[in-house]
């Protein structure tokens, strides 16, 4: 067994199984569809559930069938990030996130509930009510939001634990436990496997196939650009890159991402070695395009691209680096000379059992819109340029 093998394996064990994965996929789909979903969760040794419906989109049907199904007359809880809570007049909170329940529920409609959670949105104040923390099966139903491309942000009302299983047959709900949910990036990543390859001469590098893989729950395919013919006896010269919808394919002059892209193939080409282009689908770091111009619409506000993130509710950087551990470790590849300038992209691939032998500069002169971007990347981010 190589180290890579022997550290994927290691890290294996306490992955959900596949079948699993599909539950999951169809929660997201669920939530996306502005359907309700049951999450089970369990802290100090008891089981909790609660019924959670996503804040966008949330019609407001989906919010009475919630409160209908709640247990006792438990009202609902708009879960939202701290950023947020704070801008609304919470400031007793270090959680990431917080609920807050309108003590007259009544005041409150769908469309409110949304404006609540949209940071985009101005609110003249909330009504009367109570901040409080959040439970783990709460915690997961934000992670499902982020798993969706969602604002992170849900309304949730708790059910009996012990009545979930009814519940979940008479209204047809999917019920998830929490670590299915949490677990569920790295089990996708897991059950990558090749689905397509084809040769496809690109404008810089005639000699390219590119290698399409698929996560066992039918999910959104990663490729490998694989130039000439890299040899596997010593490191490959590769380049991890996220899709960037704005950049890559209508020439945004925000970002970088498209001169790195073509750069990255350019450069691979010329080298008379061959490599690697994983062209990863992990839009705006992680958070999909949809938040991705969100993102955009706050930095027009002031916020620079590491805030904007935050302020929506998502971590600086959401993007995980096994699916291309995954992807090398099929292909061959265990050792790699990575085209970067993120030394987080170096751990990520480390972590999971890709040697990095040498980073490779790779930076590009700013073009008089994304000055402001390249700088929070290098001070803020810890980019090498």
């Amino acid at each position: 067994m190589t180290q890579s093998t022997a550290v994927t394996a290691q890290k294996d064990k306490n992955l959900i199984p596949a079948t699993d994965l599909i539950t999951v996929s169809r929660a997201v789909a669920d939530l996306r569809r502005g359907e309700i979903v049951l999450v089970m969760g369990q802290e100090n040794g008891k089981s909790h559930g609660v019924a959670v419906i996503a804040a966008e989109p949330l019609p407001q049907q989906g919010l009475e069938r919630l409160r209908g199904i709640a247990s006792s007359t438990a009202s609902p809880a708009i879960i939202i990030p701290r950023v947020r809570a704070k801008s609304l007049g919470e400031v007793r909170t270090d959680d990431a996130f917080v609920g807050f329940v309108a003590k007259n529920p009544a005041e409150i409609d769908a469309d409110r509930l949304g404006q609540i959670a949209n940071p985009l949105l101005e609110l003249d104040g909330l009504p009367d009510g109570d901040w409080r923390a959040i439970n783990m099966a709460e915690s997961a139903a934000i992670r499902l939001s982020k798993l969706a491309r969602l604002l992170p942000a849900v309304v949730s009302v708790p059910v009996d634990a012990d009545q979930i299983d009814a519940l979940a047959a008479a209204q047809n709900l999917l019920i998830l436990p929490s670590e299915h949910i949490n677990g569920y990036e790295n089990a996708s990543a897991a059950s990558l496997r090749q689905v397509s390859q084809a040769r496809v001469p690109l404008e810089d590098a005639e000699n390219v196939t590119v290698i399409a893989f698929r996560p066992a729950d039918g999910g959104q395919e990663h490729l490998a650009i694989v130039i000439d013919e890299p040899a596997r006896d010593k490191p490959a010269l590769i380049r991890l890159h996220s899709e960037c919808f704005t950049g890559d394919l209508i020439g945004s002059l925000r970002c970088d991402c498209g001169p790195q892209l073509r750069g990255a193939i350019s450069e691979i080409a010329k080298s008379g070695q061959g490599g690697i282009v994983l062209y990863l689908r992990q839009e705006g770091r992680g958070i999909g395009l949809v938040n991705k111009l969100r993102a955009y619409a706050l930095q027009d506000r002031g916020f620079d691209t590491l805030d904007a993130n935050e302020e929506l509710g998502f971590d600086a950087d959401e993007r995980v680096y096994r699916p291309a551990a995954e992807m090398l470790r099929q292909l061959g590849f265990e050792t790699v000379r990575l085209l970067t300038n993120n030394p987080e992209k170096m751990a990520g691939l480390e972590n999971w059992g890709v040697t990095v032998s040498e980073r490779v500069a790779h930076k590009f002169p700013s073009n008089g819109h994304n000055e402001f971007y390249l700088q929070t990347k290098k001070e803020r981010a810890g980019h090498l340029f």
